[in-house]
């Protein structure tokens, strides 16, 4: 017969081990996309083909600013492209998800299912 407490540390590791299984899949998570305004143009761009600076700062609800910074850090890791021109007289900056960017998307959203997975097996 086993003793009481040893029904609970045993438990405790495979609460433990599932934790550090978390723990590394966390890790893994791309912090670049992780970043709530960053995720949002990112999964804004993989459901259409290109939106303006416009469309996205409307849509995600940020200030020139905010966007501007996001959006410079996503070009400058390949994940989309930005195309300036004019409308008439008015500039146009339009955005599109690249090969990469969608890729990264996808590894962010496994890691992510991957995570409620393990956090609802509890």
């Amino acid at each position: 017969m086993a003793k009481p407490g040893a029904a609970r540390r045993v438990d405790t590791v495979a609460q433990a081990a599932r934790s550090e299984r978390s723990g590394a899949r966390a890790a893994e998570l791309d912090r670049l996309i992780h970043e709530r305004v960053r995720l949002g143009i990112v999964s804004a761009l993989a459901v259409n083909d290109a939106l303006t600076f416009s469309e996205l700062k409307t849509l995600l609800k940020t200030t020139d600013g905010n966007l501007s910074v996001h959006a410079r850090k996503l070009e400058g890791a390949q994940y989309v492209t930005c195309t300036k021109s004019f409308a008439g007289r008015v500039p146009q900056t339009r955005y599109r998800l690249t090969a990469t960017g969608r890729r990264a998307l996808e590894r962010y959203l496994d890691h992510m299912e991957a995570l409620i997975r393990a956090t609802r097996e509890r």
